[in-house]
């Protein structure tokens, strides 16, 4: 049977080694009165009820065994239940102090007590008494306990002294909360955001779920997927429950999220069961979900929780516990699109540099291509799980796993985070104490490698439009800036400016090969692409009835983030409609086409090809630099070798004609070299359909 994603949150909840607690006894003449015995006895009794169920009783338990603690604060076991209960809520370090004095009444109380002290120092962050007590827990074991126990004790105070190392060298970062519009007084988390940062999709257990129900493993109300956006000012509206078919009567969490954000994977626990499916947006609305393209290599009899994809769409990144090709308990596997078959394909360990014996979790691949993030029990965690993250090499392994510091990891669990495409803002769930709810989601702004001489508030306000909850101003590991190019806008009809549906193919030019295809929305004609530095894009947009559209991006490999708005109008097939082509490129100062054209003027055949009637003009252009005898007949030779290659692909030659106009149609300025650049082009236009 697979686990339901909410396994996946309860992950925070803490446990050890499922040491059963006792019955809270009591002894009447403990206590100054009758009436007071009673009292206690029923407020126990009550507590004891919630305590049973768990992870959702902890809270009321709490409630109920704090009353009693009034009339009687010096029961062993009530304190340890008491310690029990705060550790499995948002005021986990409240546990010490119970702990310590079930310890001090009754020093074998439980077997695990100095343990369990042990965890709440080590969550509070103080390391050197964590590691302390985990000591004196491993002495007092018998050889037989020593020989169960002994690796997690060792993990442990190998974790506190990673602790004592991060906290040295803090990252310097603001971490924020998202405030009433995003959280609520229940428990949000797994968050997934668009690659712009103007939409995020996230989990959350509010009473308003879609099933109406509690899942009757914790007695917390159903996980549905909600959905919040940016407004013009930055900041995020209220969030709203997506509804179905996205939501129904069982858990459905966020998994992933394509980084334009018109594709959304999503967890469902229908009937205790639980898959990834994945959903459309189609116009305005979600496809239903489904699992038809990930039932025979993703979807397994095990569990499979987050995943994540490439830039491009085409690789997918996903947790599994299933056995297969597994270091520990959950790996990260990677599977590639199957395009013959319209399926994922058959995954493999993604890699032992990343991978570990212990658990990882919460995958997420940066729309740069290169950088991976994922959380881990492994390598250099704090305690619990930590969020590290990894670099693709030249030579296509990955490089060794860089914890992301504190504050940002803690002793506590870290898990569900993404990365903005810039680079500057994280986003993850933790369970705060100043939080909206039991967990949260956070917004981390990168501070970089600078020190600002005065911590003002000036400074704070500069770095989030949200309220200030934490601020580290020390010196840290510096943040790498992000090399990646996102291009969005709009596509819509020359005349009318409605949104239109539109084909976008990405080529790599210099490969001539394509890289990925998506489509603008139907109803906005929105679309946001991701363009990792250092290759030569062309950009063909295309719709039924319409003359494509080209862009060429040539990036650097140096090239930062940048954000390029581009709207898109496309013109109908029509007599006189034109079009740069803008992805037809020769040899300096000739007319010799180079390879990477060839993609451009394949997608002009196919055109013409679809249209056999079409008469065309293919015609060239210059800027004003050198003679006009020189630009013209530049010109006109280009245009013609074009027009041969058509020819040579099989357009018959009474259907092109060609034209060289030298410097006589610029279409920008040639006072600026990007303006010359503009003006030396090759264009198509229609004669007659």
């Amino acid at each position: 049977m697979k686990t339901a994603k909410i396994i996946l949150i309860n992950i925070f909840l803490l446990s050890s080694f499922f040491i059963r607690a006792q019955e809270i006894e009591l002894n009447k003449d403990d206590f100054r009165s009758k009436d007071a015995y009673k009292s206690a006895k029923d407020a126990i009794k009550e507590g004891e009820s919630y305590y049973e169920l768990g992870i959702g009783g902890y809270r009321r338990a709490l409630e109920y065994y704090l009353q009693a603690y009034k009339f009687n604060n010096n029961v062993p076991m009530l304190n340890y239940k008491i310690g029990e209960c705060y550790l499995n809520t948002i005021s986990k370090v409240k546990c010490i102090d119970y702990y310590t004095k079930a310890y001090e009444l009754d020093p074998n109380i439980m077997e695990d007590i100095l343990y369990k002290i042990g965890r709440g120092y080590h969550l509070k962050g103080e390391f050197d008494k964590a590691i302390e007590h985990y000591k004196k827990y491993k002495n007092k074991l018998s050889p037989a306990a020593l020989q169960d126990h002994k690796k997690d004790i060792e993990k442990k105070i190998e974790e506190c002294e990673n602790g004592k190392k991060l906290v040295q060298k803090p990252v310097r970062v603001f971490i924020d909360n998202l405030g009433p519009n995003v959280n609520s007084s229940y428990r949000d988390y797994s968050p997934l955001i668009s690659a712009d940062e103007s939409m995020m999709i996230f989990t959350s257990r509010r009473e308003n779920t879609t099933g109406g129900g509690r899942d009757t493993r914790d007695n917390l109300f159903m996980e549905d997927i909600y959905v919040s956006y940016k407004n013009n000012m930055g900041k995020w509206i209220p969030a709203e429950n997506m509804g179905k078919p996205l939501n129904g009567s069982g858990n459905d969490a966020t998994v992933g999220l394509s980084p334009d954000g018109q594709q959304l994977f999503i967890f469902n626990g229908e009937s205790g069961q639980g898959d990834i499916l994945v959903s459309e947006l189609e116009g305005s609305e979600w496809s239903k979900p489904d699992d038809d393209a990930l039932k025979k290599y993703i979807n397994t009899e095990y569990h499979e929780s987050s995943a994540s994809f490439s830039f491009d769409g085409r690789t997918m990144y996903f947790v599994s516990n299933k056995p297969e090709d597994n270091l520990g308990d959950h790996d990260i596997f990677v599977s590639s699109w199957d395009e013959e078959k319209e399926r994922w394909g058959e995954p493999s360990n993604l890699s032992n540099a990343i991978n570990t014996e212990y658990d990882e979790r919460g995958v997420f691949m940066h729309p740069d291509g290169r950088t991976i993030y994922f959380s881990s029990k492994g390598h250099s965690s704090m305690g619990g799980f930590d969020i590290f993250k990894s670099e693709l090499q030249d030579d296509g392994n990955w490089g060794e796993p860089e914890n992301l510091g504190w504050p940002i990891n803690t002793p506590d669990d870290d898990v569900f985070f993404v990365m903005a495409a810039s680079g500057k803002h994280g986003y993850y769930a933790s369970a705060k104490e100043d939080g909206e709810g039991s967990y949260d989601i956070y917004m981390i702004t990168f501070r970089g490698p600078e020190k600002p001489v005065i911590q003002s508030n000036e400074d704070k306000l500069l770095a989030s439009t949200e309220p200030v909850s934490e601020v580290v101003m020390e010196e840290s590991v510096e943040i790498k800036t992000m090399r990646l190019t996102i291009l969005k806008g709009t596509v819509k009809d020359a005349l009318s400016l409605n949104p239109i549906e539109a084909t976008i193919e990405i080529v790599d030019n210099e490969k001539n090969e394509v890289i990925s295809v998506m489509k603008s929305n139907s109803s906005t004609g929105k679309y946001l692409i991701s363009l990792p530095s250092g290759k030569n894009y062309g950009i063909a947009v295309k719709a039924e009835d319409y003359l494509f559209h080209s862009e060429n991006f040539n990036i650097p490999e140096a090239t930062n983030y940048q954000e390029i708005t581009k709207d898109i109008l496309l013109n109908k097939m029509a007599v006189g409609s034109k079009i740069v082509l803008k992805n037809i490129f020769f040899d300096y100062a000739k007319a010799t086409l180079r390879s990477e054209s060839f993609a451009e003027l394949d997608r002009l055949v196919d055109l013409l090809s679809k249209y056999p009637s079409t008469r065309i003009e293919i015609s060239g252009h210059t800027d004003n630099r050198g003679s006009l005898k020189l630009n013209t007949s530049l010109s006109e030779n280009r245009a013609k070798a074009v027009v041969d290659y058509l020819i040579g692909k099989g357009i018959a030659e009474d259907r092109l004609e060609y034209k060289g106009y030298a410097y006589f149609q610029p279409i920008d300025t040639n006072d600026t070299p990007e303006g010359r650049q503009n003006n030396r082009r090759v264009e198509f236009k229609v004669l007659s359909n």
